[in-house]
């Protein structure tokens, strides 16, 4: 999570800082991928479909993502959650709960209600520091305002 962490820190101004790695079965990082929805005026620039598209483009002629793990500051959301699911993640981290769109348990549970492929979530890693990275970037847009 320290890892995903420093990747939020990259996002580019203007996005919500989220930061997502994704790991091999031997635990290499295979990819990252910051939010980007913004910068790049694309409602599926979330950072776990960065790194998503990112491992497998890493991996060549992969698409199929068994046995990696995605780490993500933020709860994914139900199209991050299924991305993964589609991919064939195994497991996913996250640090903050959504409580208002989070789909690996808080609103939804889509990685382990999938019908055909289901991952293990494990949820409130360094929650308080995946927390503050939310809270400290919109706290900066309510003084803007």
């Amino acid at each position: 999570m320290r890892r995903a962490l420093e990747v939020a820190a990259l996002t580019p101004e203007g996005d919500i800082p989220v930061g997502a790695v994704i790991y091999g079965p031997d635990g290499r990082e295979l990819a990252t991928g910051t939010n980007r929805r913004e910068a790049d005026a694309d409602p599926t620039g979330h950072a776990e479909i960065a790194a998503i598209r990112a491992a497998v483009s890493e991996l060549g002629d992969a698409w199929r993502l068994e046995q990696c793990t995605l780490v993500a500051t933020l709860e994914p959301c139900a199209m991050c959650a299924g991305a993964a699911m589609g991919a064939r993640i195994s497991s996913i981290i996250y640090g903050a709960h959504e409580p208002k769109t989070g789909a690996c348990g808080s609103v939804w549970d889509v990685p382990r209600e999938a019908p055909l492929h289901k991952a293990q979530v494990r949820g409130g890693v360094l929650e308080t520091e995946c927390q503050l990275l939310i809270s400290n970037f919109f706290a900066g847009l309510r003084s803007v305002e």
